[in-house]
């Protein structure tokens, strides 16, 4: 088994409870509003949002995949952290165990954010991640981000 890993630093005018809340504690519903070409669906198969939870992501058909499942493995509303492990779906594509993130906002000196993001992929065997492929998944995470910050920037009274 080998680890690739990656970070990415964003910084958001949002404060970071107000980003928190949306991409954190009611991701399950804002997501298939804001991204249904990404994502269709979100529905939690076990637990109530605490770690141990588990989540089934149904995505949207402008992706390649169908499915994902995720754990919640810690989450702190105090501290805006959050950690979450993909263990489960076509999307790991029979070559990857897992994907771990470690998610942590911050309150930036001008009163918004900075999120950052520590990804992890667990491959199986001998496989090895292309730089292609890393540079994808950080561009669909980073456009997940945007699509959040551009709703509360729109939407500046429901968080």
């Amino acid at each position: 088994m080998g680890v690739v890993s990656y970070e990415m630093l964003v910084n958001s005018s949002v404060p970071p409870a107000k980003l928190y809340k949306a991409s954190v504690l009611d991701a399950d519903v804002l997501l298939p509003k804001l991204v249904p070409q990404a994502i269709k669906s979100i529905e939690i198969l076990e637990g109530d949002g605490a770690p141990g939870t588990i989540t089934k992501v149904t995505l949207g058909e402008g992706s390649q995949f169908k499915y994902m499942k995720h754990k919640v493995d810690a989450i702190d509303k105090e501290n805006f952290t959050f950690s979450h492990t993909v263990f489960e779906g076509d999307m790991l594509m029979n070559v990857i165990e897992k994907i771990t993130y470690d998610i942590k906002f911050e309150q930036s000196p001008d009163g918004g954010s900075i999120c950052k993001e520590g990804c992890k992929y667990y491959t199986i065997g001998d496989y090895e991640l292309n730089i292609e492929q890393l540079k994808a998944a950080k561009e669909r995470r980073l456009g997940l981000f945007k699509a959040i910050e551009a709703y509360i920037l729109a939407n500046p009274d429901t968080f």
